[in-house]
């Protein structure tokens, strides 16, 4: 017989996975084994039609982190300034010590999209972003504080310099870590599964 999981352990984790930009040690060095034992969980993830094209750029170079930084303050002030919207005290925290970051992970595909079809992007990206969030969930499993972004696949061309990516392959999430220090990682406020969830037909409780 296959040994119980503990549930609640694993719940924990799910639940209490939340963006950390603030409370990160800075000083504190990331070993690359570490990293390598929560990439290892995270190709254990299922995958699409795209198959196990993911692979893992980790930065830990000052130059390269400055590089990344300035880029994703750009990025995101741009953003912000598109949509008329305040920069929130969490994220002008991230990026005024970015580039001190530890480590940044860039989750990358081999490959392209075949094409604009919904269900050609669904397939692909059904690939990799599991195995960005199975990532996610292994540093925090191990008290490594980390943020999902997205916005640097919008600069595709830049970031791959600074990374020597070859052409025909992507960055999709990135994710800056370290370890936590003094987060106190809690569940969110979210509307309950009745509340989110259909039967048969949409709609339908």
């Amino acid at each position: 017989m296959a040994e119980a999981l503990d549930l609640a352990l694993i719940d924990e984790v799910l639940s209490t996975a939340r963006s950390v930009r603030r409370k990160l040690d800075f000083e504190r060095p990331l070993p690359r084994q570490v990293l390598f034992d929560c990439i290892d969980v995270a190709v254990q993830a299922p995958t699409g039609i795209a198959g196990e094209s993911w692979r893992f750029v980790v930065v830990d170079e000052a130059a390269q982190k400055a590089a990344i930084a300035e880029l994703y303050r750009e990025v995101l002030l741009g953003l912000l300034e598109q949509r008329n919207m305040p920069l929130k005290p969490t994220h002008k925290a991230l990026i005024e010590r970015l580039h001190e970051i530890p480590a940044m992970v860039f989750v990358c595909v081999e490959g392209e999209p075949l094409d604009d079809q919904v269900s050609s992007n669904v397939a692909y990206y059904g690939s990799i972003l599991p195995a960005a969030w199975s990532l996610m969930l292994a540093l925090r499993a191990r008290d490594i504080g980390s943020t999902w972004t997205t916005l640097l696949s919008s600069r595709q061309q830049e970031v791959a310099a600074v990374l020597d990516m070859p052409a025909g392959t992507l960055q999709t999430v990135m994710l800056p870590v370290g370890y936590t220090k003094g987060a106190v990682l809690r569940r969110a406020e979210r509307r309950s599964a009745q509340e989110v969830t259909y039967w048969n037909r949409w709609g339908d409780r």
